[in-house]
């Protein structure tokens, strides 16, 4: 595997955790019978944010490891940034989901921990 194909497949599963918490959203507004906004559904503004939260992060730190693994990143460093900022994404939309701050909050450490890793291993190597 290149770091290329690495970078493609963390991507991949980032898309599908989006497409995930999108079905999420989409279920909870016919269950409640909103089409736009949250209409005071509690359940619904916990969705949405997920959601937002993951559509805010996910675009940014893929783009990051593209550029690194294109610039020459190794693979282990490739797997390390996007294994844990992946993580941080499941672990984030669990927590919020279920309600849970534990996971929520580390998961919103891996998700910054592995943009840093990203945005690092970018500039430097792009430096280089």
């Amino acid at each position: 595997m290149t770091p290329i194909a690495a970078a493609a497949v963390y991507t991949g599963v980032n898309i599908l955790i989006l497409l995930f918490l999108s079905f999420r959203v989409v279920g909870r507004r016919r269950a409640a019978q909103v089409s736009l906004g949250t209409g005071g559904d509690a359940e619904l503004e916990t969705r949405v944010r997920a959601h937002g939260n993951a559509s805010e992060y996910i675009p940014a730190a893929m783009l990051g490891l593209f550029a690194a693994a294109s610039l020459g990143a190794p693979l282990w460093a490739v797997h390390a940034i996007g294994g844990v900022f992946t993580l941080g994404r499941v672990l984030h939309g669990f927590g919020l989901s279920a309600g849970v701050l534990a996971p929520r909050a580390l998961g919103m450490v891996l998700t910054w921990l592995g943009m840093l890793g990203a945005g690092v291993a970018a500039i430097w190597l792009g430096l280089s």
